[in-house]
């Protein structure tokens, strides 16, 4: 996934418009988004955000009125989220502003097709220079850094589009509900049925297929099974089909691999016993039962409307990612931030 601010930098230089990025260089105490965060502002329109209230209308004011500027320099601005700036988070922001020129237009479009591809892009700005310098890598983790002081400091930024593989299996209610859930949130959706008419209704699959570009794959076929073997590992699989036979049959298409990051079956409490006494009868260890998350979904949403199932789904697959990323930082080691820092 990659973020929208991004894109939008690519529509924006296209038509020939300048645009300033906004990022979060660093945070302390309680802030609306992490570092790393950025949004892009241009003359009409905004994309991304950096956690809205009146911290992200002064952003907005600042951004707009740098691209009043003939030859802007990037600049870090402080902003302490309390009473005199209308928040109560009561944490300090310290925010980087750079114009990118139109003219930047043709480095950029070099790099798209990389970025495309899953190479990181990395950003290092030092103060006094006149823009940041990108260059394409092989990092696989998102992050940012502000070190220095007011008039030596160093902005390090590297942005990865991360992986969030989701298989869903079966195109009902409950699925196009969970689907329209998940792509706001960055999943690439590999949506398989088997009924030829599985995905009638064009005029809401187009409206899914523009909520995210290039995210989502619809896929008939009559071998699902197939989709399950060819999925990149730490992918997430939901099966909820029409018919309990290929549930199923996907369930042990499922359990032939040992590297997926979540696996849900929708379903009560009684057809999972049925499931795992057909699994174990046909030899599947008892102890891997626990792999299988059924019933899905967070607890106490009781709700059955699919879009109820849908938002109680979406929060534990989005519980999962979560703590698959904070298993990945774990035991990283991490410099100390110099405590001299732009005011």
């Amino acid at each position: 996934m990659l973020p929208d601010w991004l894109s939008a930098l690519r529509q924006s230089l296209r038509a020939g418009h300048a645009a300033v990025l906004v990022s979060v260089a660093r945070t302390q105490g309680s802030a609306p988004r992490d570092a790393g965060t950025t949004m892009l502002v241009d003359a009409t329109c905004c994309a991304d955000t950096i956690g809205g209230g009146h911290l992200e209308f002064e952003a907005i004011r600042e951004a707009r009125a740098m691209l009043g500027c003939t030859s802007p320099v990037p600049r870090i601005l402080r902003y302490n989220l309390g009473a005199r700036l209308g928040q109560c988070c009561g944490g300090v922001v310290w925010l980087l502003f750079e114009q990118i020129p139109a003219s930047d237009a043709p480095a950029w479009e070099a790099r798209w097709a990389p970025i495309e591809a899953g190479n990181a892009l990395e950003r290092r700005l030092d103060a006094g220079a006149s823009a940041s310098s990108w260059a394409l890598g092989a990092a696989r983790q998102t992050r940012a850094r502000l070190e220095g002081e007011a008039s030596a400091w160093r902005f390090e930024q590297t942005l990865v589009a991360e992986d969030f593989p989701v298989y869903l299996f079966g195109a009902g209610h409950v699925a196009r509900a969970l689907v329209r859930q998940m792509l706001p949130l960055g999943a690439a959706i590999t949506w398989v049925d088997t009924r030829d008419d599985g995905f009638d209704g064009q005029a809401d699959l187009d409206g899914l297929h523009r909520l995210a570009p290039g995210r989502l794959r619809t896929q008939l076929t009559d071998t699902p099974e197939a989709e399950v073997a060819q999925a990149p590992a730490g992918s997430f699989f939901i099966i909820m089909t029409h018919s309990h036979a290929l549930d199923f049959s996907l369930c042990e298409a499922v359990f032939r691999r040992r590297d997926f990051a979540y696996f849900g079956l929708i379903g009560s409490d009684t057809k999972r016993a049925s499931f795992e006494g057909r699994l174990k009868a046909r030899g599947l260890p008892p102890e891997r039962l626990g792999e299988l998350t059924c019933p899905i979904g967070i607890p106490g949403i009781p709700g059955k409307a699919p879009a109820e199932i849908a938002l109680a789904v979406g929060a534990e697959l989005m519980q999962v990612r979560y703590a698959h990323q904070l298993l990945k930082q774990a035991g990283q080691a991490s410099r100390p931030h110099n405590t001299l820092l732009p005011e």
